[in-house]
């Protein structure tokens, strides 16, 4: 039997019955009924309505991730990430609210930028996608052009740490945010390849649930 490369498929069912079960400030709660298979069988969902995200690992000509460190209130600690944030201005295109996670958080521009991969958080509960970013060749910019930011990411630092320890922290469990573990995985391997195959920045995030064409 000929072996075939393994890759996510859409697989469309059809949708029954959508109840907002809960409203809120950044997402929804859905109860979804739909149709599983042509026999009649249905199931009842309950999952996160999510706006998605985007990330970006910073990588500069030493081979140093640029980490971010900031509080969250729902676990209770300083985590170190990557700059990130939501898809939550209407029309503005993943690349470009990168773009601008990537000023707000870390006070920086980038030259050059690749997708490093795209990845549903949990998929058994909620819609969230997150595209991300490799950036290369990052720049400051000046004092008088950075975001003000406020209340958890007031307090914000930022650090340069080598791909390796990064790697390393990630096995031994000192990082934990899921999005900056993949991405620090991902420029791994991607490096180890020479960052050939990498996708074009601009493509589009069509396995986002939202986002897709047509």
């Amino acid at each position: 039997m000929p072996l075939h490369p393994i890759a996510d498929e859409f697989s469309p069912r059809e949708l029954l019955n959508r109840e907002t079960v809960y409203k809120g400030r950044i997402w929804d709660v859905l109860h979804d009924s739909v149709k599983l298979s042509d026999d009649g069988a249905t199931i009842d969902r309950d999952y996160i309505s999510h706006p998605g995200a985007v990330s970006v690992l910073v990588l500069d000509d030493q081979e140093r991730v640029l980490m971010i460190n900031q509080y969250r209130h729902p676990v209770g600690m300083r985590l170190w990430e990557i700059p990130a944030g939501l898809l939550d201005v209407a029309g503005e295109p993943p690349l470009e609210a990168a773009k601008r996670e990537l000023w707000e958080e870390a006070d920086r521009t980038a030259d050059h930028w690749a997708i490093l991969t795209d990845v549903f958080l949990s998929p058994g509960s909620s819609a969230e996608a997150v595209r991300v970013y490799l950036a290369r060749d990052a720049k400051l910019v000046a004092d008088d052009q950075r975001h003000e930011r406020t209340d958890e990411e007031a307090e914000m630092i930022s650090t340069w740490v080598p791909l390796e320890e990064a790697v390393a922290a990630v096995l031994a469990g000192k990082i934990h945010n899921p999005t900056a573990m993949i991405a620090i995985l991902a420029a791994q391997a991607a490096r180890a390849n020479q960052h050939l195959g990498l996708r074009d920045a601009n493509e589009p995030f069509d396995v986002h649930p939202y986002l897709r064409e047509g």
